[in-house]
């Protein structure tokens, strides 16, 4: 049994390798990297501003030196150097005569070495006694020859420049010190939260994943990726939760609907067996009528696998563009005369010019379902309307409108699912798949079915039902 000690460890350990928290690390470094390159910028540019500064101030000291010297001599530059070496200045001197022998100064000898004549600047190290100077002080100078050949050096204390630096580069790593203990600690926080979130979805799956449909993922309402992706889970297992029950439904019309053709498909053929046995009744039509019941049911099940495959596959095989109105023009010349024989007037409107994408023949089965249902359900007198146009949004429109019962507006979400016959219905031939079909076929072509009310009741008849199929137009 695992020590309950171990949990903030097991816990610590599932943070450091969350991935917010190794992309925290990763950004953190890159981070680093740049700042590490701002820092050694910094450093750079503020030692250069402050040799820039040393060596200003040595060059005026200098030139004011080389004025006395100009002025009045060697003579009036020595006790000139002597006063200001007796004061509390961080310059340091040396007069040499032109064979480099100290004439006076406060340096013993003059650390620029095989001196030409020309202007010199050193970076040395001061000794000896000064305020706050140790052993390794550093110190820049200059060294010139005078006009009179005498050779004049000129040194400042550049300890102050040092530690100015010192003081800005300890400020640097302290800053970035802070950025990596600020950007680890929001890194385990990032990466708490973010796991706390993940928890909750590999939750839902897991339920999901032992049966448990009902479960959904948590959503914050932050309004971010993982918000995005538990509504899109929480749609996906609606739509699964959906798509198992409509199989259950399924299953339980298909064992009801087909009860019946079964029934009395066995009926008359053990009537038919017995006729034969007894010498008696027409097993021809037996046969035929059992045949028929035969078609039917493969009718039925022709049709949901029509459906499935379908849905399956998300769009329609074999597309082609095409102009629907010669197929709208032969669905409703095909029906023509089986509305004649009714007593159903037909007619249609048929906007040229349309073209769309898609196949034709599930579009004339879906269509040829809507014409056939219209048939069915209007009775003698009444019409049927086939119209084929452009909606105002572009979309292509193919519409049949009846004067039939209509559909109760109530049930119209749910007419289009597998086997749903309403209750007027039951006594006609079918199985309830028409308008699924019809659906699915829309779904498929990047459209939808749409149901609505037909042209109203009138003479004890209608509203009537006024089915839809909108499919994209492509000119």
């Amino acid at each position: 049994m695992p020590d309950e000690r171990d949990a903030p460890a097991a816990g610590l350990l599932r943070l450091f390798r969350a991935a917010p928290f190794r992309l925290t690390l990763l950004s953190l470094a890159l981070f680093a990297f740049a700042g590490a390159a701002f820092m050694a910028y910094v450093y750079v540019a503020a030692a250069g501003e402050a040799r820039r500064r040393t060596d200003a101030e040595i060059r005026r000291e200098a030139d004011g030196l080389v004025e006395v010297y100009n002025r009045a001599g060697a003579s009036a530059l020595n006790p000139v150097l002597v006063a200001r070496m007796a004061g509390e200045r961080r310059f340091v001197y040396l007069l040499m005569t032109p064979d480099g022998r100290k004439v006076t100064g406060s340096l013993a000898e003059s650390p620029v070495e095989d001196f030409t004549g020309a202007p010199a600047w050193i970076r040395f190290s001061l000794s000896g006694p000064g305020p706050g100077r140790s052993p390794s002080t550093p110190a820049r100078g200059l060294q010139l020859r005078l006009s009179g050949g005498e050779i004049l050096f000129v040194g400042a204390d550049a300890s102050d420049d040092r530690d100015f630096i010192v003081t800005i580069v300890r400020g640097l790593w302290g800053a970035g010190a802070l950025v990596v203990v600020l950007g680890i600690a929001s890194g385990l926080l990032v990466s708490r939260n973010f796991t706390r979130a993940m928890t909750g979805l590999t939750d839902v799956v897991a339920k999901v994943r032992n049966g448990d449909l009902a479960a959904r993922a948590p959503v914050r309402g932050a309004g971010d990726e993982l918000d995005q992706l538990s509504e899109g889970l929480n749609d996906m297992l609606d739509r699964l939760d959906r798509s198992m029950a409509a199989h259950r439904h399924a299953g339980d019309s298909i064992a009801h609907d087909l009860r019946s053709p079964l029934t009395r498909l066995k009926a008359r053929l053990e009537t038919a067996l017995l006729d034969m046995e007894a010498g008696r009744g027409d097993a021809r039509q037996a046969l035929r009528q059992a045949l028929d019941d035969t078609d039917g049911v493969l009718r039925t099940f022709s049709a949901v696998l029509a459906i499935s495959r379908l849905q399956a596959a998300g769009e329609a095989p074999n597309a082609v563009l095409f102009d629907p109105a010669g197929l709208v023009g032969d669905m409703t010349e095909l029906y023509g005369p089986l509305c004649e024989d009714k007593g159903l007037e037909i007619a249609s409107d048929i906007a040229a010019g349309l073209t769309v994408r898609g196949n034709p023949a599930f579009l004339a089965q879906a269509l040829a379902n809507l014409v056939d249902n219209a048939v069915k359900y209007t009775p003698a007198g009444g019409a049927v309307m086939v119209r084929l146009r452009r909606r105002a949004s572009g979309d292509a429109e193919i519409s049949v409108t009846d004067t039939g019962p209509g559909v109760p507006e109530r049930e119209r979400s749910r007419v289009v699912d597998r086997f749903v016959r309403l209750e007027n219905s039951r006594n006609l031939q079918g199985a309830g798949l028409g308008l699924s079909l019809v659906a699915a076929v829309a779904q498929a072509h990047g459209g939808r079915l749409e149901l609505g009310e037909g042209p109203g009741a009138y003479d004890g008849s209608g509203p009537g039902l006024r089915a839809a199929l909108i499919l994209p137009a492509v000119a």
